[in-house]
């Protein structure tokens, strides 16, 4: 252990010593310092701006408790004296230092090299090692998406009954293994049984429907129960989207425990509860923090990463992209994403590592095929018809109502949030969970569309309408000359089905300002998806309404044609979609192509950038900032956001010359200053660091120290 007098010399050594000490790279594998101990327990990491003290022979863990980190750790075997010891919880990593030990490590595997045939090996691994974690990591994160999205599916399915033959299978598998393959939410097939139906009330009356109603609020607040209370018990960091914090990690933030073992397990349970239980959220964006908890336990396993918190941020940055790819099926989406959106350090090998993760966790997802169809998408679609220059008009509309959804949205959740956050609704976590899940049960069982799992809902309002289709959307007057490719008059249920819609539509809205933030495991991808979908739609039907009435008038004429829907409803409901996200998340060339490689309408990207584009425009006119930066900011994280400009005018004599009046710089002397002296300092201000200069006559900067390496010091 170093003494007082030792480390205060340490602290306010001389600075032509360090000059001399970092200009020398042998000097310079010498700056390395035990870390503290006290009560026999390691508090730390020095790091100051003084001399060099002589590097120590590591000793054996078994004969003392202090542990060797530092720029010139180049232990390549993993120890014990990783980055977790390097930071404390809630500090900002100094990306200097840590690309300054990466390149001192490089160095020494470099020499190894040279040196033996086991340098050479190691040299190798070393080289592919990167490669090798982001794999990794993608195989771990396309499994764990594979069972989420199963264990959804079954879970969710299990609200309204249950499959007898099979009982692990969902109402689809079901159904294809009874060779029924037409069935729907009221009338399914002869192996499905509802649970009125198990009980022995297998009419359609009043006391059936009642029987049903019931059970699904059951379901709902006991899978919403289990949600919340596993979060609570095991995992408190499971809770939300995952996405701010995300963000903030990857800026350079230490949050202990996010990324760990238990909140990946706990948030893969809790949102297979929480979206089964019917609440208005989505698996999406949490699988961006799964995701991630693999590549931080992954990264663990290679000293290279798991010991270098900066180099850890490529690998997260691979993650987070893989975490996109699970979720939508777009490994290219899941790439720009990760840079647009997700990541704060980009470099080039990066990208093409995202890349290759992207790549290999879609095609492990596809091998899982949770979807149980030969499209890895959620989504596909299959549109015949083209799109008129003419329909950029409603398309500008659709973005203008995404972007004021968006920042509608936005600062209502926001509201929603600070009120949990600092006033006495935070205080009851559980209660506030149930009581959300039962208000959303109870209003959402009268309407099919939203009693509907809102995955299906999307994918229901993405579909063109074809002669097999039986449901309410699909109720066009035709006859049997009319050509179902064709636009015909609505009948009875389109304007039933849009009435309901409508409420559908300012259901999700409400709901999910209430239900974005509570603590139980919630993404936002899917409900923003679905509440421009449901706009989409709505105003595809009604423009379609009114071509078919004036085919002959201008300039409905110029565009439908025989064989082809004048309007392609499903088309607005896709483009209303990614409105609605870009207002929220303002994201714009990932969300292009989340949006194509969602669906597979590569020829609808033209239309996918109007919206995309009009929603941020109109979005960031009311409200500067997207959902997850207003998060950010709420949650008071230390993120500098790369795409803010600043305009400060504030030169350096401003700050460091006080102003009359003021009281005098805090500092620190090379060669004059006590250890009762530094720590008078230190009860006395509330700066975070302290710049280090030659005397208290010459304030010739020698180098800078933070606080609380100062006070481990």
């Amino acid at each position: 252990m170093t003494s007082p007098a030792t480390t205060s010399s340490f602290i306010v050594g001389s600075g032509a010593d360090w000059a001399a000490a970092i200009e020398s790279d042998d000097e310079l594998e010498a700056i390395e310092t035990d870390a503290l101990v006290n009560n026999g327990e390691s508090v730390g990491q020095f790091w100051g701006g003084g001399t060099s003290l002589p590097m120590r022979q590591r000793k054996s863990q078994q004969q003392r408790s202090t542990v060797t980190v530092g720029v010139a750790d180049v232990d390549l075997t993993g120890g014990q004296d990783g980055a977790e010891h390097q930071y404390a919880d809630f500090d900002t990593i100094d990306w200097l230092r840590d690309i300054g030990r990466h390149r001192r490590r490089n160095r020494e595997v470099q020499r190894r090299r040279r040196v033996n045939y086991r340098g050479r090996l190691a040299a190798a691994f070393d080289s592919v090692s990167g490669w090798l974690c982001v794999g990794l990591i993608a195989v771990a994160a396309g499994l764990v998406a594979g069972v989420v999205d199963i264990g959804t599916n079954w879970m969710s399915d299990l609200r309204s009954g249950i499959c007898v033959e099979a009982f692990w299978f969902n109402k689809e598998q079901c159904c294809w293994s009874a060779n029924d393959t037409g069935f729907d939410d009221e009338q399914a097939c002869a192996q499905w049984y509802t649970w009125a139906e198990l009980v022995g009330n297998k009419n359609k009356d009043a006391g059936a429907y009642i029987l049903r109603y019931v059970l699904y609020v059951f379901w709902s607040l006991l899978f919403a129960l289990l949600a919340a209370m596993l979060v609570r018990m095991f995992a408190p960091y499971a809770c939300g989207s995952g996405i701010p914090e995300i963000k903030t990690i990857l800026s350079g933030f230490i949050i202990r425990g996010y990324l760990g073992k238990w909140t990946l397990l706990i948030k893969s349970v809790g949102i297979m509860l929480s979206v089964s239980s019917g609440l208005s959220l989505g698996k999406e964006g949490p699988m961006v923090h799964m995701a991630s908890c693999c590549g931080n336990i992954i990264a663990h396993l290679f000293p290279k990463y798991g010991r270098n918190e900066a180099k850890k941020r490529e690998v997260l940055s691979a993650a987070a992209a893989a975490g996109v790819s699970i979720a939508f099926g777009a490994p290219l989406g899941g790439v720009l994403f990760s840079l647009e959106e997700a990541s704060y350090y980009f470099p080039l090998k990066t990208l093409w590592r995202s890349f290759f993760c992207s790549m290999v966790a879609a095609s492990v997802l596809k091998l899982v095929n949770p979807f149980g169809n030969d499209h890895l998408v959620l989504f596909y679609i299959e549109y015949n018809s083209t799109w008129s220059v003419l329909e950029i008009g409603p398309f500008i509309l659709l973005g203008i109502v995404g972007g004021v959804f968006g920042a509608a949205f936005i600062r209502a959740n926001v509201w929603v949030c600070r009120q949990r956050k600092f006033g006495r609704l935070g205080q009851f976590p559980v209660a506030e969970v149930l009581a959300v899940t039962c208000v959303t049960a109870l209003l959402a069982f009268p309407n099919p569309y939203t009693r509907m799992n809102t995955s299906q809902l999307i994918k229901l309002l993405f579909s063109k309408c074809g002669p097999e289709d039986v449901n309410e959307l699909c109720d066009y007057k035709r006859n049997t000359t009319n050509d179902f490719s064709g636009s015909a008059p609505a009948g009875p249920g389109i304007y039933s089905a849009m009435w309901k819609l409508l409420l559908a539509f300012g259901f999700k809205i409400i709901v999910t300002i209430f239900t974005f933030g509570i603590k139980v495991p919630s993404g936002l991808f899917i409900p923003s998806l679905a509440v421009g979908a449901i706009a989409g739609r709505v105003l595809g039907n009604l423009l379609e309404q009114v071509a078919v009435s004036n085919m002959e008038a201008f300039p409905f004429r110029l565009f439908c044609r025989v064989g082809q829907p004048c309007i392609n409803s499903g088309l607005y409901a896709m483009i209303g979609a990614a409105a609605a996200l870009g207002g929220v998340t303002r994201m714009t060339l990932s969300l292009v192509a989340i949006m194509l490689e969602l669906t597979g309408g590569l020829q609808y990207i033209v239309p996918l950038m109007i919206a995309a584009v009009t929603s941020k425009c109109v979005g960031e006119a009311i409200t500067k900032h997207g959902i997850y930066e207003e998060h950010v900011r709420l949650n008071g994280y230390p993120f500098l956001d790369n795409k803010d400009e600043f305009t400060h005018t504030t030169i350096a004599a401003d700050i460091m010359r006080p102003r009359p009046g003021e009281p005098a710089l805090k500092l620190l002397y090379q060669d004059s200053m006590t250890v009762e002296a530094v720590e008078r300092l230190l009860t006395n201000s509330d700066v975070n660091g302290f710049p280090i200069v030659v005397s208290e006559h010459s304030h010739y900067l020698v180098g800078f120290v933070t606080k609380q390496e100062l006070a481990l010091a």
